[in-house]
């Protein structure tokens, strides 16, 4: 039986990250002479993002990597300097209940090694526009990629109009779906926006959400989703959505009622 660096010495798109890497990691040891250490985000892999094994003729992913995917994810969807901005720290609450909010994402920040593989691995800020349920939802990912824990921002509307864009093409359709399918946490924000018509959301929003939502649900994948309609309001919605979400997120589910907690009329 051959062993996995066997294996890997075989696969092409291996062996040139291999050689890129190492190609790249020369270049990077002949200039860490003149460059202080400091210069990298990494030092474990010295931002290859890749950790080479000369014996083996192999490579592995550093953990560095996942974080730094998802990165730039966030900068292709032009709202990194947004995201890295939001902190728990700058998030200043003028109600008891947003100050519920904030010790509730502090918590969950706190915790989320623990209970990352329960059912209950989430966490939903619902309710009032404007009441600072985004700026909680990206603080919390914030912090949780400083713990190289990776985080994918779902922006509702654009994100799936997009799917729906492909909705007749299988294989394009499938592939946008798995990307809010498989990310280890994903961040769904504004949940619903613009989807809902007297008191409906269209078909096609509820079939793509719904495989999303069901898929994580399954795998007790972990989602950070804000909306401006209550865990009642999205049970009326769908059953089959709402009741999953507010499984999900049992035990974390704060909602923020009130337009006085709108800070864009009440400053």
């Amino acid at each position: 039986m051959k062993s996995m660096a066997g294996i890997l010495a075989e696969d092409p798109m291996v062996m040139d990250i291999i050689n890129r890497a190492t190609e790249l990691g020369n270049s990077t040891i002949s200039k860490s002479q003149e460059l202080s250490q400091d210069k990298y985000e990494c030092e474990i892999c010295k931002d290859l993002e890749w950790i080479i094994d000369p014996e083996t003729n192999s490579a592995k992913p550093c953990v560095c990597r996942e974080k730094k995917h998802y990165k730039r994810i966030l900068e292709y969807s032009g709202i990194s300097e947004a995201f890295q901005k939001k902190t728990l720290e700058n998030y200043i609450p003028k109600k008891e209940i947003q100050a519920l909010a904030k010790k509730t994402a502090r918590e969950y920040i706190d915790n989320f090694g623990e209970e990352q593989k329960e059912k209950g691995n989430s966490i939903g800020f619902f309710g009032q526009v404007g009441s600072g349920k985004t700026h909680l939802s990206i603080a919390i990912a914030n912090e949780l990629m400083k713990k190289n824990i990776g985080v994918l921002y779902m922006q509702y509307r654009e994100a799936i109009m997009k799917i729906k864009q492909n909705a007749n093409n299988d294989l394009e359709y499938a592939q946008e779906l798995n990307r809010y399918k498989n990310a280890k946490v994903l961040l769904i924000d504004d949940l619903f926006k613009g989807a809902v018509r007297n008191g409906y959301v269209n078909d096609a929003d509820m079939r793509a959400i719904f495989e999303i939502i069901n898929f994580r649900y399954l795998k007790n994948a972990p989602i950070i989703v804000s909306s401006e309609y209550t865990a009642r309001e999205l049970l009326e919605f769908d059953e089959a959505i709402g009741s999953r979400i507010i499984q999900m997120c049992k035990g974390r589910i704060v909602e923020l009622r009130g337009q006085e907690l709108n800070h864009r009329l009440f400053r």
